[in-house]
């Protein structure tokens, strides 16, 4: 809300938005943000009321509107992205459905990395679609062929980077050039790197887009998500359609995420620095044919991904399991997983837990076998979101099933 916020001095680091920025403390003074659960709130009077549900942004009246706890935590996640505003969602996907509906309408066309997530991909070919918005899908890092596909009618670009699961690279700055020659908007995820890393309003881009149940909560507690851009956007173009539409954050949830917020730098750190030992690892085993991972030397985005985001791979990888036929490949993977004894089979990540997924029965179980390989993903590849465990107890567990093929 923009009648409260806290006083901050300029120029602190994102470490210190982390943990600081946010509501000022209640009359009690509370250290540590107030969660709040309520549905409703109480006006001082008739006038005062009329005001408030006439415009959101003087006070809180419903919690479908807004929160405390809610903004708190948007209020931190845009100091960290360096926006003027953000606003939360009750999922990442939300987030993207919440975009897609304050930009778009029928005729418009959105120009689409065909590497980002799989029900992103669902969402705007399938859904969006429905209601006569055309989607291209183009090729994440060939930055001719989003020129290419650009339209008179051409409203948003959106883009993963790095992606999910092959963490393919895209260059925000020269997307952000393309967008806005066309009139267009840049959206980028944010997901993988959060703004402990990489800062996408820093390299041009317009709005960015988060799955908060990743990284931002860090311990696959709840789920979030959240849009951040100009106030503008977020307040005029957004904000009514979650108070009409209802995707709202929850309060309990925004607590949750707005204190996995504080450790979001230091665990960026540890688990980047362990993905990067399992990436050597993986590269040098002979049962893996390639490793995906942006600071590896290797990767063919390895310089812009470096520049991008802070020196830092991030903490997802992915690999090729050997294999001679789909069949095999598949048998392989499954193998490696199921040999696991101290990562998760599961299919979420930013988790201190590590955990390891087969993306092409998971998160791209749902396309086509055709959209399944223009993504790149095969039957042999293995995601693997690294933790916080001890690299020599990651590099045992991954042996366990490499060693057998």
């Amino acid at each position: 809300m923009s009648m409260q916020v806290k006083t901050l001095p300029p120029g602190l680091h994102r470490d210190t938005l982390a943990v600081r920025a946010g509501l000022p403390p209640s009359q009690w003074g509370e250290n540590s943000e107030a969660l709040f659960l309520t549905s409703g709130f109480v006006q001082p009077d008739a006038q005062t009321s009329a005001q408030r549900f006439a415009n959101p942004q003087e006070g809180y009246t419903y919690a479908r509107t807004s929160n405390p706890t809610v903004t708190s935590f948007e209020q931190r996640l845009a100091a960290m992205e360096g926006t003027e505003a953000a606003i939360a969602t009750s999922t990442g996907m939300a987030a993207i459905l919440l975009l897609g509906m304050g930009l778009l309408k029928a005729g418009d066309h959105v120009v689409c990395s065909r590497s980002v997530f799989g029900s992103t991909l669902n969402l705007f070919a399938k859904e969006f679609g429905k209601f006569g918005v055309e989607s291209t899908f183009v090729s994440q890092t060939d930055l001719q062929e989003w020129k290419v596909a650009m339209r008179p009618n051409t409203r948003l670009l959106f883009a993963e980077t790095p992606t999910n699961p092959l963490t393919e690279v895209c260059d925000i700055r020269a997307l952000a050039d393309i967008a806005h020659a066309g009139g267009a908007l840049l959206t980028v995820d944010n997901c993988f790197c959060s703004p402990a890393l990489q800062r996408p309003v820093d390299l041009g881009a317009d709005l960015v887009m988060h799955s908060g149940t990743k990284y931002l909560d860090g311990q696959g507690r709840v789920m979030a998500g959240a849009l951040c851009g100009s106030a503008r956007l977020i307040n005029e173009v957004f904000a009514p359609i979650v108070r009409t539409a209802g995707m709202t954050l929850a309060p309990f949830n925004a607590w949750v995420v707005l204190k996995g917020l504080e450790t979001l730098g230091i665990r960026m750190q540890a688990q980047c620095a362990n993905a990067m030992a399992v990436a050597r690892f993986l590269e040098s085993h002979p049962a893996v044919t390639r490793v995906y991972y942006p600071g590896l030397e290797s990767h063919p985005q390895h310089a812009l991904a470096m520049r991008q985001q802070s020196g830092k791979g991030g903490a997802v990888l992915s690999f090729d399991v050997r294999g001679a036929d789909p069949q095999q490949l598949r048998a392989n993977a499954f193998t490696v997983i199921d040999s696991a004894q101290v990562m998760s089979i599961a299919t979420n990540l930013g988790d201190t837990k590590t955990i390891i997924s087969h993306s092409a029965t998971t998160s791209h179980g749902r396309l086509t076998e055709e959209q399944r390989q223009a993504a790149g993903i095969g039957q042999g590849l293995l995601r693997v979101a690294v933790g916080l465990e001890h690299i020599d107890d990651l590099k045992a567990d991954l042996s366990r099933g490499l060693d057998k093929l």
